[in-house]
Order: C-alpha cells, then structure tokens, then sequence
C-alpha cells in the first residue's frame, strides 16, 4: 500500500521560521552571557526551543475546525515556534520579558501573566506571543482564516519560568486526574495547589537572599 505524501502544513516557511527560532534564543542566550559578566549571576537558566510538529500542527487545526493550511498554522494558531525560558528568580522572568519587548523585529503581540495572576491549580508562568514587525511574513497565506489578525507576521509563543515553576509543571504534567475529579482526585488537586504557592513563596525568598548577596557583593566594589 503506497503511503501518501503530503506537502508540509508550513508551506515554503520552514526555512524562515527555524532561522527565527535561532534568532530568538541566540538573542535570550546572549543577554545571559552579558548579565553574567557584570554580575556573575545569569538570569537564565536554560532554554529550550521547537517547531511544532508537522502531525501535532494539523490535529490541532482538526481540533479547532480549521482548514489544515498554512494559513490556519502561522496565522489563526500562534504556537508554532515555540520557546521555553527557565529562570533563576521571579525577577528575571521580566527581565528577560523587557529584553524581548525591544527586541529589534519583534513587538508583543499578546501577554498572559500567569505568575502575578496563578491559574487555579496553582500554574504559574508568563506567555508572550511575539509578533514579528518588520516585513517577515509567512509566503502563500493571502487568504486569511476568519479571525486571523489582518496584519502579517510571524508568531512565535515564549514561555517565561522559575526552576521551581517549570519543575512543578512537569509534575504537574504527570498527574493525569479527570476534569471531574473524585474525591480523591479533588484532595490530590488540592495538594498540588498547595505545592504550586509553597514554591512561589521559596521563590521571593531565594531572590531576597540573592538580592542580599549582590547588595554586599557591590558594596564590597
């Protein structure tokens, strides 16, 4: 039985769209390295990038009764660069947030803070969608999708972390209770909540202790 071939849901932006991964995390790399020789300290920890499968891509087009088009993929849904960034301290999420924000080719194009702002089960992180602005935009998607912004660019989706936020939402991840929890599973989301603000809570202390060290670390200059 022949298997069938089918063209990439990306179209011809491939290229493109794996060299703004790079530029991305080249960019969040180099503004570590920086802050690390002024300070000693790096802002960032680690982090980690993909493009969204070819298969993952079109069953989330099927999931959201989209056409499986370039369009529907770069333009109606914003996730397909995706970067994730763990940091050492709260602080440094909006660090790194700001250093994005002036990014040169790039603009916000929508915020979700999850940190100031916790979901219910105690998830914590800060989402941001760039927005490319400087003429870089995806071939082959004149026609848009119904509420597809009128404005062309590329999206890329960066998620911003503590160590502590992004372990806990790994295990987190792991826990796999249904929407309608049993008594049991209510308890166990109840604990992970729980977990969720007894971590956020060691985070602001380990950043006052940092805060501390840097203060004397300077006086000491």
């Amino acid at each position: 039985m022949q298997t069938e071939i089918r063209d990439s849901i990306y179209g011809d932006n491939l290229e493109v769209m794996e060299a703004l991964r790079q530029e991305i995390v080249t960019s969040i790399k180099t503004l570590g390295q920086s802050l690390e020789m002024e300070s000693g300290l790096s802002p960032v920890d680690h982090c980690v990038s993909r493009i969204k499968s070819e298969e993952s891509m079109r069953e989330k087009c099927r999931r959201r009764g989209l056409p499986e088009t370039a369009a529907s993929a770069l333009l109606t849904i914003h996730d397909a660069i995706g970067v994730r960034v763990v940091c050492a301290f709260p602080s440094d999420v909006y660090l790194v947030r700001d250093h994005l924000r002036d990014l040169p080719g790039f603009e916000i194009f929508e915020e979700k803070d999850y940190i100031r702002e916790a979901k219910s089960n105690g998830y914590r992180s800060l989402h941001l969608i760039l927005r490319t602005n400087d003429g870089r935009a995806p071939a082959g998607c004149a026609l848009l999708t119904p509420g597809t912004p009128r404005a062309g660019g590329f999206f890329v989706e960066v998620q911003l972390r503590t160590i502590s936020m992004e372990s806990w939402a790994a295990l987190e991840h792991q826990m796999k209770y249904k929407k309608e929890p049993s008594a049991k599973e209510r308890l166990i989301v109840a604990e992970l909540k729980r977990c969720a603000d007894e971590l956020a809570s060691t985070d602001l202390s380990m950043q006052a202790i940092r805060d501390l060290i840097l203060e004397d670390r300077n006086a000491a200059r």
